[in-house]
């Protein structure tokens, strides 16, 4: 990794800058986003918004919010998908949900769920049980991207660079190519990228702990291994998930048969051309991580999950007849000593490395700012609600 990040030094990862005309003192910070004027200075805030939240803007034909104003022919074409393409695409969509989870009932039949704190699922099952989950989720995860429009995806593997100038000797390297990585860590764009994801690893991850109650999908994700958080938990509460999900790192990094952890360390969607920071989660085991990068190239319409409702985003994602996906893997991330003692300098490492590999705009901002940016839309939009 040494190497690597020597590379880095001579490619630098795009930064986004921030914006001279916006100061960031918490006197200015208190002002309102918006002002209550004509639509004219709506559409003007809009625009002042959208230059310091560029990480969840939408940039497709169908606008801010998903809600702008489409051309004729976009018009006529979402008309046709909503009455032929979109009830099919639901009806087989649900029924390869309800084929899974009834193989996830009967695979789980007579068996208890694990009932640690924080976790309640069965990752912990073995034999032909697991078998069964895993061969079977992963071919239908790809099926359910099938039916949404992912017809192909395109993946590529990046080699290690520079194998020959690494100052890392032979019996290290040959130690590290046994070592698994305890962590998938992957830049995070849309709902979507969870399929991807099961269908080529099938790793547990890190979920909303209403995913559990949700029928059908609460028991597929008991069956992922899924560690559930409380989002507006309290601090002592999101320690304890931590330090679960830093356990279950290292147990998928010292066990060959435990399913490795899905982190998305950006904590939020974006739309697919920034990288926002890293939380240190996924690094705090020290175990080796393998980064991935998704992009969802788009004409129309884009999958990216940034600033659209949900119901909009999955109705106009099923009434795009063709949907594309592009993933970068990158090999693996073996920490040095340093990185270990220090889990901020390992996830800044790892989220620079991606940003430059995948040409992604690194951005400082978060959910926080995220939630700041929908609540000025939704104002300037519909000023009266």
């Amino acid at each position: 990794m040494e190497s690597e990040l020597k590379d880095l030094n001579s490619k630098p990862a795009k930064i986004q800058q921030p914006d001279p005309t916006h100061d960031d003192t918490s006197s200015k910070d208190d002002r309102p986003l918006l002002k209550p004027d004509s639509s004219s200075t709506a559409a003007a805030n809009i625009h002042e918004l959208e230059k310091k939240f560029a990480a969840y803007v939408r940039n497709d034909v169908y606008g801010t919010m998903g809600r702008g104003e489409l051309p004729l022919k976009e018009k006529i074409m979402l008309g046709i998908s909503l009455v032929t393409l979109l009830p099919l695409r639901i009806v087989f969509g649900m029924s390869l949900v309800v084929v899974y989870y009834m193989i996830c009932r009967i695979c789980t039949m007579f068996s208890a769920p694990n009932q640690e704190e924080e976790e309640e699922g069965y990752a912990h099952l073995g034999g032909w049980r697991r078998a069964v989950i895993v061969r079977s989720g992963r071919f239908l995860s790809r099926s359910l991207l099938f039916v949404v429009g992912f017809y192909w995806i395109t993946e590529t593997h990046k080699d290690s660079a520079n194998t020959k100038e690494n100052s890392k000797t032979e019996g290290t390297h040959q130690l590290e190519e046994q070592e698994k990585p305890g962590a998938i860590v992957s830049n995070h764009v849309s709902y979507l990228d969870i399929l991807y994801h099961m269908s080529s690893s099938f790793p547990s991850f890190v979920a909303k702990r209403s995913v559990a109650k949700i029928p059908l999908v609460g028991l597929i994700s008991k069956c992922l291994g899924c560690v559930y958080v409380q989002r507006e938990s309290k601090s002592s509460d999101f320690k304890g998930v931590a330090g679960v999900v830093t356990d279950r790192v290292r147990e998928a990094h010292r066990n060959g048969s435990a399913p490795m952890m899905l982190l998305f360390p950006e904590g939020t969607t974006t739309n697919g051309d920034y990288l926002l920071s890293f939380k240190t989660g996924a690094f705090l085991a020290g175990a080796p991580v393998v980064p991935v990068i998704l992009r969802y190239p788009y004409q129309r319409f884009s999958p990216a999950w940034d600033s659209i409702t949900g119901v909009r985003h999955v109705v106009f994602l099923l009434c795009q007849f063709v949907n594309h996906m592009e993933v970068m893997h990158l090999p693996t991330y073996y920490p040095s000593q340093q990185e270990k003692d220090d889990p901020k300098l390992y996830a800044n490492n790892v989220r620079r490395l991606m940003a430059t590999e995948g040409n992604l705009i690194m951005s400082d901002i978060g959910l926080a700012e995220k939630r700041i940016y929908h609540a000025a839309l939704n104002a300037a939009i519909d000023p009266g609600s």
